[in-house]
């Protein structure tokens, strides 16, 4: 039986946001990354609608949610309330699931560190724990080169660079960069495109960029900056997900390095890692059974065993 796609909305922190929702019973909230939106979960909802009510988020800034203009607008902090407004409305008291891939992923590990109460499960896809990620910038090379495109996104020309000739980049990036190419149908190029087309869409997903205190580190004064940070970060022992959580890596991805799996356990007790080998940024549209599957045995598995 099809799935029934409801594409509604909320107000969250004087935004309005919209989502899209499937099925019944407790909240699995998918958080997308840059440059997606709420259709990249299209499957995963599909799924776990089954027996969930299953909710694609449009992330502030993009496709058919409300756009702030102020930079600082798109702080962690921000984020962080979006998700805690929506499960306030969404999930009525209940303990839920939160799913996120890329930034999306980011602001679910921020969010799982600041309010565990509101989790039963965690799952990450190919976004990394954010002292880990500031420890390969600190001392992995290669991680540093692959996020040098983020200092390009915080430039104030980005928007011209990436939007023209009809999103060449974008399309070249995602489409193309995916190990499986042949899995975005046309369909699904045109309704990417429409969304990175809405008014004030790429602004939006730019500013996520933007609004971080600083890039990747340029040199080596800068890593050692960064080093010098994480000591700080991590003496605060505030970096801890008390959630049972699932890590779903591609490894493949070119943007994100497989070194942000190592020492993972540091900072996440309670931890599973799936690592898909020929998957990469993209997998979750390249193998979104495998994704599924993953995820489905690690939300019903039980404290003690499965």
């Amino acid at each position: 039986m099809e799935t029934t796609l409801n594409h509604l909305y909320a107000e969250v922190n004087g935004l309005r946001l919209h989502y899209v929702s499937a099925g019944q019973g407790q909240t699995m909230l998918f958080l997308h990354g840059f440059p997606e939106f709420w259709y990249l979960w299209k499957n995963q909802l599909a799924e776990f609608g089954k027996d969930h009510q299953a909710v694609a988020l449009d992330m502030r800034g993009y496709n058919l949610s409300d756009k702030p203009e102020k930079v600082e607008e798109y702080s962690t902090d921000h984020l962080v309330s979006d998700v805690k407004g929506m499960l306030d409305q969404l999930a009525g008291g209940e303990k839920s699931v939160l799913v996120g891939h890329d930034w999306g992923g980011a602001v679910a590990w921020s969010f799982a560190m600041a309010h565990p109460e509101y989790l039963e499960k965690l799952v990450i896809v190919n976004a990394p724990h954010p002292l880990v990620f500031l420890r390969q910038f600190a001392n992995n090379p290669d991680q540093r080169e692959a996020s040098a495109y983020m200092n390009m996104f915080r430039k104030p020309e980005a928007e011209e660079t990436l939007s023209a000739n009809n999103y060449q980049v974008l399309r070249d990036a995602v489409f193309a960069g995916s190990a499986r190419p042949d899995v975005y149908t046309e369909e699904d190029k045109n309704a990417y495109i429409e969304a990175w087309s809405q008014p004030g869409a790429l602004t939006g997903g730019l500013n996520y960029y933007r609004a971080l205190p600083a890039g990747p580190p340029r040199d080596e004064t800068e890593a050692a900056a960064i080093a010098a940070l994480l000591e700080q970060l991590v003496s605060s022992g505030s970096y801890v997900v008390h959630v049972p959580t699932l890590v779903i890596w591609g490894m493949k991805d070119i943007a994100l390095v497989p070194g942000n799996l190592e020492g993972l356990e540091e900072y996440v007790p309670d931890l599973r890692v799936k690592r898909i080998t020929d998957g990469t940024h993209w997998v979750i549209s390249e193998q979104p059974d495998v994704i599924n599957a993953a995820i489905r045995e690690f939300i019903e598995e039980r404290p003690g065993g499965v």
